[in-house]
C-alpha cells in the first residue's frame, strides 16, 4: 500500500450511487446537499457545470470526466446561460455518488477543488464504454461489474488530475517516484504498527539519517516521524469507528506500546481522547449516517 491507495480504502460505489441517464434539452441537474463526492461523465452530447451561486461554468464534453465535491451547490445543465445557443438535443450521463467516510479518505477530498473537469486519461475510453453497456446487459452481478468499474474511472479520472501540470498535488504524491523517500512512505503505510525511529527509516531507504530527514522534508514538506504520526493519528480515528477493538489494541495497531501515551497523542492531534472519539462518531453515524469530525 501506498498513500494514495489508502486515501482511497473508504471511496467505493455501493449500488444505489450509480445510474446512467438520459436527458432531453432543455435539462439542469441541481446539487445542494450532495455526496462527498459525486463523478459525471458524458457519453453523448455535453454539459456546463457550475459551483456556487457565482461559479463559472465549465463545459464537460463526451471525453471529459467531472468531479464535484459535495456538499455543493453545483449546477450541471445543457447550457452555461439560456441566451447561448441551442444544445444537443439529447444527452447520455453516467452518475456516480460517494459518500466518503473516515478520516483517511476525507484527507483525499481536502486535496481536490470544488470541481476537477478531466480528459480521459489511459484506459478510462474503455471504462466509459464498459459502463455504457452496463444497463442493457441483465447479466447475474451486473451491479457488483458496475461498481467497480465505477470505481475505476474515479481512480484514473483522479491519477489523471494529479499528473497534470497545473495541479499543485501533495509533496508525497511526486514522493512516490523518489528511490528513497518511495521506499519510506511505501513502508510506513505498509507496517505503522513497527517501532520506527529515523533510524531504521533511513536503513529501509538505504541512505543516512541525515540525508534522509532533509531529503524527506524537501520533498514532502514536513519531517519523516511528523509525517508518520499524523498518518497513525488518521488511521487509529478509523479503527476506533470501524472496529470493536479496544483503545489498547488500537494503540498496538498504529505502534504505541501502551493505551495511555496512544491516549494522550490521540487527544493532542483530535482535541479529544480516544473512547470520546469513539463514542460521539458512532452516536452520529447511527442518527444521521452523518461522516464525522469532532475536532
Amino acid at each position: 500500500m501506498d498513500p494514495f491507495d489508502d486515501l482511497l480504502r473508504g471511496v467505493r460505489a455501493d449500488g444505489a450511487g450509480f445510474s446512467r441517464t438520459e436527458l432531453s434539452a432543455p435539462w439542469a441537474l441541481r446539487f445542494t446537499d450532495g455526496p462527498s463526492l459525486t463523478l459525471f461523465a458524458p457519453l453523448r452530447g455535453e454539459g456546463w457545470i457550475s459551483h456556487g451561486e457565482s461559479g463559472k461554468p465549465r463545459p464537460a464534453r463526451v471525453g471529459d470526466t467531472v468531479i464535484a465535491r459535495g456538499p455543493g451547490p453545483f449546477v450541471l445543465s445543457d447550457r452555461p446561460r439560456p441566451a447561448d445557443a441551442e444544445p444537443a438535443d439529447r444527452t447520455v450521463l453516467l452518475v456516480g455518488t460517494y459518500h466518503v467516510r473516515g478520516e483517511v479518505s476525507r484527507r483525499l477530498l481536502d486535496m481536490l477543488p470544488p470541481v476537477l473537469v478531466v480528459p480521459d486519461g489511459d484506459g478510462c475510453a474503455s471504462i466509459r464504454d464498459f459502463l455504457d453497456a452496463q444497463p442493457a446487459a441483465c447479466a447475474p452481478g451486473q451491479q457488483v461489474v458496475a461498481d467497480r468499474l465505477l470505481d475505476w474511472l474515479l481512480v484514473c479520472t483522479l491519477r489523471t488530475w494529479f499528473d497534470q501540470p497545473e495541479t499543485v498535488p501533495p509533496g508525497w504524491y511526486h514522493a512516490l517516484g523518489d528511490d528513497a523517500i518511495g521506499s519510506v512512505l511505501r513502508a510506513m503505510h505498509a507496517a505503522p504498527a513497527r517501532p520506527w525511529t529515523l533510524a531504521t527509516l533511513a536503513g529501509e531507504a538505504g541512505v543516512s539519517r541525515t540525508t534522509l530527514a532533509k531529503r524527506f522534508a524537501l520533498l514532502v514538506g514536513e519531517p519523516p516521524l511528523t509525517y508518520l504520526t499524523n498518518w497513525r493519528m488518521a488511521l487509529a480515528a478509523d479503527l476506533l469507528i470501524e472496529s470493536t477493538a479496544t483503545v489498547a489494541a488500537v494503540a498496538h495497531q498504529v505502534g504505541y506500546a501502551d493505551a495511555f501515551g496512544f491516549s494522550a497523542a490521540f487527544k493532542r492531534f483530535h482535541g479529544v481522547s480516544p473512547s470520546e472519539y469513539r463514542r460521539t462518531c458512532r452516536t452520529d453515524a447511527d442518527c444521521a449516517g452523518a461522516e464525522c469530525s469532532p475536532a
